[in-house]
């Protein structure tokens, strides 16, 4: 991850416009355990477009793994409304076990709740 970090760093650096490096240094950043400039960047990323279901769904994970369990749905509602969710599978291989069992559980007795 650190490595990865540096590349994506790199990468920003050379064109700030680019998105695919900003995902890509906020994973790293993730993965390395610095949720909040992680978290950070995505803000920054998601500011330049709103409607980005790769970016609203790791905030998603972020908001719900620091328990901010309203904010986190309202993003994983916005993903749904866009109608493009095929980026879940992918981002799921990039979260923590720990926060894979969080964003599943979390999804899984939401949708009890609305089948109820």
């Amino acid at each position: 991850a650190p490595g990865v970090h540096q590349l994506a760093s790199l990468l920003v650096e050379l064109d700030a416009s680019d998105e695919a490096s900003r995902i890509l240094c906020a994973d790293a950043l993730y993965q390395m355990g610095r949720v909040e400039e992680a978290h950070k960047l995505l803000l920054l990323a998601l500011s330049g477009n709103p409607q980005r279901s790769p970016i609203l769904a790791r905030l998603a994970l972020l908001q719900l793994k620091n328990g901010f369990m309203y904010d986190g749905n309202q993003l994983l509602k916005k993903v749904i409304r866009i109608g493009d969710t095929s980026c879940l599978l992918p981002i799921m291989d990039i979260f923590k076990d720990e926060d894979r069992k969080l964003m599943e559980t979390h999804c899984h007795f939401r949708a009890l709740t609305i089948l109820k």
